[in-house]
């Protein structure tokens, strides 16, 4: 299956939404579409990540190079994951786990809190 990219604004946030697999072939688009969003002068990035169906390594590499993008520029990434998260939850918050990257991201489980600069993140 394809990975589907599409990108909105939400107030100061850029909103990505991704959906379905983010491996070696795909993974490209993504890392194109954050650095559009940085280049447009977006420091404030959500990616909503509740579509995806896999994630290998090549998607965690793009989500950690635009986590340092990000954090280059001093701005702010957030990822949405279902809201179960850290129970149950999706596939690539299980990737993010087992690779002990999970605590780097400020997740959150919809756009809505993603967006809302008082909403604290899920932990972990």
């Amino acid at each position: 299956m394809a990975l589907k990219v599409t990108g909105g604004v939400r107030g100061d946030w850029a909103v990505v939404q991704v959906s379905g697999e983010m491996d070696l072939v795909t993974s490209p688009a993504l890392r194109q579409e954050v650095h559009d969003a940085v280049a447009d002068g977006r420091r404030s990035l959500v990616l909503d990540l509740s579509d995806v169906l896999f994630c290998d390594s090549s998607g965690v590499g793009v989500l950690i190079a635009a986590r340092r993008l990000i954090r280059s520029c001093q701005g702010r990434l957030r990822l949405i994951l279902p809201a179960q998260g850290a129970v149950d939850g999706s596939h690539v918050n299980r990737v993010l786990g087992a690779l002990g990257v999970r605590r780097l991201f400020d997740v959150y489980p919809d756009v809505a809190a993603a967006v809302d600069d008082g909403a604290a993140p899920m932990s972990a």
